[in-house]
């Protein structure tokens, strides 16, 4: 197993600190819901993931305007807009005293009452961070991953809120990646609905064909804010981009293979299925363009 989680890590429901929590700083144990809860019955949670960077939260407002707009996908509104995000997501950052970590803002319906209809039901926040410097081990890094193809597939646009950063979608990713790692891999490759190539459980995909970046269009998975800016860098190194649909098939022609993510930052993959892959110049050039930007100051 090459995840930095580790069964021995301290439980997160008991930890010190502090979390934010529908407006106040709570005790870190006291961030507690109720068990009737209707975002934990009928899957209403929408949440994000962000890095921090020398004590300094990577595209704050970006991931704070992500989350707003996961909540109205699944029909609330957020009780804070962007800026009371912001200013909370830095404050607990500052108070974990968080260097190099994550950040996890998480939204729900709370427990007026359960039924499958969330009209009129209470809307609650909590931003939570910690220390959490690398998800796989400096060998992953040097080497990359090995990703098995999951048998479940990302959703059809119509059929689920695939635009939302949703509690209910991530149900797929736990099950695609549990099994890919009792079948000895690090994580799983989704398909979407149509078979075509899709992205890893927390993770968006990428292939280097011909020297050119080729990726999904994120027309079933979550369009990444770390796909975003790999994509940026790229276009600044002179690469060309391609957003396509891509079957499965092309990763025949693939030099190199990479995903992208908050917690993977830049990921090379060394195989697919039994393919290798290699770990290239591509691959290595976006991933340290990538840890520069991450610890640029930002724009006065």
């Amino acid at each position: 197993m090459t995840s930095a989680t580790s069964v021995t890590s301290p439980a997160f429901e008991d930890r010190d600190g502090v979390v934010w929590l529908d407006g106040a700083f709570v005790p870190w144990r006291d961030a507690r819901l109720h068990v009737l809860s209707h975002g934990l019955h009928y899957g209403g949670a929408v949440f994000e993931g962000l890095r921090v960077y020398g004590g300094r939260p990577f595209r704050l407002t970006d991931h704070s305007r992500r989350l707003a707009a996961s909540a109205r996908e699944l029909g609330y509104e957020l009780p804070f807009d962007v800026a009371a995000l912001d200013e909370a997501t830095t404050e607990v950052v500052r108070r974990q005293g968080v260097g190099d970590g994550y950040v996890r803002p998480v939204a729900w319906r709370g427990s007026d009452h359960i039924s499958v209809s969330g009209a009129g039901v209470s809307v609650h926040v909590a931003v939570a961070a910690w220390e959490w410097p690398h998800v796989f081990s400096a060998e992953a890094k040097e080497r990359g991953i090995r990703l098995g193809t999951s048998r479940w597939r990302r959703p059809a646009p119509d059929t689920a809120p695939v635009r939302a950063k949703a509690a209910s979608l991530y149900a797929l990713c736990t099950l695609a990646r549990d099994a890919a790692e009792r079948d000895g891999y690090d994580d799983a490759l989704l398909l979407d609905f149509r078979g075509r190539l899709a992205e890893a459980t927390g993770a968006n995909l990428f292939l280097v064909i011909d020297g050119a970046l080729h990726t999904p269009p994120p027309d079933t998975f979550l369009d990444g804010i770390t796909r975003r800016t790999v994509m940026d860098l790229a276009r600044e190194a002179g690469l060309a981009v391609s957003e396509r649909p891509m079957e499965p098939g092309e990763l025949a022609r693939a030099e190199e293979v990479f995903l992208t993510g908050t917690a993977y930052e830049v990921q090379p993959v060394r195989a697919v299925d039994g393919r290798e892959f290699g770990v290239g110049k591509v691959t290595r050039a976006l991933a340290e363009a990538y840890a520069r930007r991450v610890r640029e100051a930002p724009p006065s």
